[in-house]
């Protein structure tokens, strides 16, 4: 009897040992995002060491590339989770059905205006504003003053003063496209496409993406263009980068009702990841304050947790009031209709 008990208390002693032991196995994930992904080191650390778990990052491009790579690989994909889809193509990875469903007890924090996507298959993580920055200092010297509607940059005053990321290749270079699609209409008397053509005839200028767009041509960095289509938290993000040489931006927002666009960006579980319970905690992560406020210093958009704060600077990242009105369902069936027509009147 003595020997027996002994024998099934061992027993228990081990079951008890090998479940302790498997609630602590190493777990990973690879979280799937887009070259502007930036968070620090010591906050994925963070999530590493609560949850003995290692987090790769794996960069792959733009949001649209990333999301065509995550659609090729539905059922068997390469990572665990996706970041960066945003309500340029949500409807076209919800109809993909490249997600399984997870609502977070923190999208609670989160204002329904940020709210991507009420199914939750797509949690959001961040927002930001798309459209035009100007350049102060040069605009002072050339005696011009800011432009206060979208028209006024046809004008001969504005003349290859203008560059804009192509929308077939870049995600702001898409936003603004959209934006002045809300801005003039489809099939007004003066609509979008007789406002690109108009630009055309100025002497636009159009990049592949943004880096070459903001950093080649725009004339605070040594180009010729003194606008460019950017974000309304950029000016912030140049105060920052200044490390105090700046006490105010150098640059500054055109900031025109229905002429910039919200951009919200997301993250979603992949179907088919071997790591299921992780891949929830760590969207739990990213919604925390944490991840949350390290968001605005690092990739210069807003957190959508309400709870969390921004860094003295952000108070230079100006809110449009009334963005651009389309929603996710209108772009994505519009979007490859407006992206062709662009194609045709500006690049051909």
């Amino acid at each position: 009897m003595f020997k027996s008990t002994t024998v099934l208390a061992i027993i228990g002693l081990l079951a008890l040992f090998i479940v302790a032991c498997g609630s602590d196995e190493p777990g990973s994930l690879v979280v799937l995002t887009n070259d502007s992904f930036d968070i620090s080191e010591e906050v994925i650390a963070q999530f590493e060491l609560a949850n003995n778990a290692t987090i790769t990052i794996q960069k792959a491009g733009d949001s649209a590339v990333v999301l065509n790579r995550a659609i090729l690989e539905k059922g068997n994909p390469s990572g665990d989770l996706l970041y960066g889809v945003d309500n340029t193509f949500l409807s076209r990875a919800l109809r993909e059905d490249i997600f399984i469903k997870y609502e977070s007890d923190l999208i609670k924090n989160v204002p329904s205006q940020f709210i991507l996507d009420d199914t939750f298959h797509v949690s959001p993580v961040d927002y930001g504003y798309v459209n035009i920055n100007y350049d102060i200092e040069y605009l002072e010297k050339n005696g011009l003053t800011a432009p206060t509607t979208l028209e006024a940059l046809t004008e001969p005053e504005w003349k290859g003063k203008l560059v804009v990321e192509n929308p077939a290749t870049s995600t702001p270079g898409l936003a603004f496209l959209i934006a002045t699609v809300s801005y003039f209409g489809e099939d007004d008397d003066y609509d979008y496409l007789d406002f690109w053509t108009d630009l055309k005839a100025n002497d636009l200028a159009v990049k592949d993406g943004w880096s070459e767009a903001y950093y080649t041509d725009f004339t605070k960095y040594g180009g010729n263009r003194p606008l460019v289509v950017s974000y309304a938290t950029s000016p912030a993000a140049e105060l920052y980068f200044s490390e105090g040489a700046y006490t105010v931006p150098p640059t500054g927002n055109m900031l025109v009702d229905k002429a910039t666009f919200l951009q919200i960006e997301g993250i979603g579980i992949l179907k088919g990841t071997k790591n299921e319970g992780l891949a929830k905690k760590f969207v739990d992560f990213v919604l925390d304050r944490p991840f949350q406020e390290d968001i605005p210093g690092r990739m210069f958009v807003y957190p959508v947790n309400s709870e969390a704060q921004t860094p003295d600077f952000f108070k230079f990242a100006e809110v449009p009031t009334l963005p651009a009105d389309i929603d996710s369902d209108t772009i994505d069936a519009k979007r490859d209709e407006w992206i062709d027509a662009w194609t045709k009147v500006v690049v051909r």
